[in-house]
């Protein structure tokens, strides 16, 4: 990926955790790595096919000082948030940010954090059978889009399934939708569970009856044993329930694991299950 780099960028504020730090003010150094494609800007030779960094530096110096942090950890997540989010042709950014002046009683050139974030791409699956099921699916997505950390990108069909496991219940509405996040991946399933206790879904049957349920199928190419979330979703390939919606979205989209497109294993699931 091409970069744009500014280095050791000074700006004067208030954060610190001493109560000096927030009167008086410090310097700090801040240096920015943007990931973005420089291509078509370096054909077109428009400005607008660019980052304009003379315009960044001005709304970083505003962003950085409008606010008073006692960590710089949080100062530089609100630096590399801000670019992120208004910044639509960058994908991901680090930033270095330098507290030169820090108060350690030690002789040390500078203290400084390095952080780099950027957007992932997630697919999600939705399901509901109690209640206006439609419904719930439609305010589960709008409470996804709601948060300025998700953009929601592409939303499948919705369709009418059996339910799966526990065969005592009414039919699923299902669907799937591909999001744009800033949040990892256990921000991203805190977030699908207050979302599920939002629209007053209940945990009393394994794979019971339920207003709402949101499961992370996929996120980025990642490969997790993560015990708060495991990736790619350990049985979305044993359900054409899953597959159905999200080929609507993707259908060559690879499988991290098996190494073999979403479509090929939907094909392949058809032969033996049925919606």
């Amino acid at each position: 990926m091409d970069k744009i780099t500014i280095e050791d960028f000074e700006v004067f504020a208030y954060h610190g955790v001493l109560e000096e730090e927030k009167t008086l003010g410090q310097k700090f150094l801040l240096s920015l790595y943007l990931d973005l494609d420089l291509r078509k800007s370096g054909i077109s030779k428009a400005l607008n096919d660019t980052v304009n960094y003379a315009e960044l530096l001005d709304n970083i110096e505003e962003e950085f000082t409008k606010q008073s942090f006692d960590l710089i950890e949080t100062a530089a997540e609100k630096i590399a948030e801000f670019i992120l989010l208004n910044y639509n042709l960058v994908k991901a950014v680090k930033v270095i940010l330098k507290k030169p002046w820090a108060p350690v009683k030690k002789h040390v050139k500078c203290i400084s954090v390095e952080i780099e974030r950027s957007w992932h791409t997630a697919y999600i699956g939705l399901g509901s059978n109690i209640g206006n099921k439609e419904e719930n699916l439609k305010e589960a997505l709008a409470l996804i889009e709601k948060n300025f950390q998700c953009v929601l990108t592409e939303v499948s069909n919705f369709y009418i399934t059996r339910p799966v496991g526990y065969l005592n219940q009414d039919n699923f509405l299902n669907c799937a939708a591909e999001i744009k996040t800033l949040m990892s991946p256990n921000e991203l399933v805190d977030f699908f569970l207050r979302i599920e206790e939002t629209l007053k879904r209940k945990r009393t049957v394994h794979w019971g009856p339920r207003t709402i349920d949101l499961d992370v199928l996929l996120y980025d190419n990642l490969i997790t044993d993560d015990p708060h979330i495991t990736l790619p979703h350990p049985r979305m390939t044993e359900r054409l329930f899953v597959l159905t919606p999200l080929c609507d979205i993707n259908p060559n989209l690879v499988h991290p694991v098996l190494n073999d497109r979403i479509i090929n294993i939907k094909n392949n699931l058809s032969k033996v299950q049925v919606l």
